[in-house]
């Protein structure tokens, strides 16, 4: 008789995860949470924005430039060369890590500061992709619109991700905890946007992204 196996979903080539903290979260930085995130706020919007100038009044001017994630740069290179520079995916790759550990120091999923290098409890990985074999050239023109109907599942599940970290801060706050439950909804929410990011933004696959919160 043949041994029932499970069913396991196959794994997407965007992965994400967080070490639940088990152990008492600081009460203070919790309740300061959206002031003591200012400054890597401000870090992270100087490498993740567009670009700024100003002139004086002798006509002389000054500009700042910053990078952004990279989207039309490898959409033309697949499109035409079918590459994805290495640099270009590693730089994607690299800012929505950062971002991604921003946001979970935000939705009060760890209260160490947020690197700017090191991933430490938050995971994001990308697989680099065989662009000629694994990537349609055409796909990238329309991904955008073919996510569509994760972009409106989306919008209601961060709104009980809003509800859900609301209430882990008055949790953290009376019993230094985040409740299990509430920290893998959160935590799915942002797993379910890396994939939708993955898709249709960085164009690291084709595999059109699951509708689920597990891994």
């Amino acid at each position: 008789m043949q041994e029932y196996q499970p069913y396991e979903p196959p794994s997407y080539p965007v992965t994400f995860s967080v070490d639940y903290p088990d152990r008492p979260l600081n009460r203070v930085t919790t309740f300061f949470r959206l002031f003591v995130a200012i400054p890597i706020l401000i870090v992270l919007g100087s490498v993740a924005g567009g670009t700024w100038q100003w002139s004086y009044e002798q006509g002389e001017a000054a500009a700042a430039g910053a990078g952004g994630l990279l989207f039309f740069g490898p959409l033309l290179l697949i499109l035409f060369r079918q590459k994805y520079p290495r640099w270009w995916f590693d730089w994607n790759l690299e800012l929505q890590r950062f971002a991604n550990r921003v946001a979970c120091y935000l939705a009060l999923m760890d209260d160490h500061y947020p690197s700017t290098d090191e991933q430490q409890s938050v995971r994001l990985d990308y697989r680099y992709p065989d662009v000629p074999t694994e990537l349609n050239r055409w796909l990238p023109l329309v991904k955008w619109l073919l996510a569509i109907p994760h972009y409106i599942v989306l919008f209601f599940l961060h709104i009980g991700l809003i509800v859900a970290v609301v209430i882990a801060w008055f949790a953290v706050l009376f019993t230094g905890r985040y409740p299990r439950g509430l920290f893998d909804f959160v935590e799915g929410v942002i797993r379910w946007q890396n994939r939708v990011a993955g898709y249709a933004f960085t164009l690291v696959t084709d595999t059109y992204p699951p509708f689920r919160l597990s891994a």
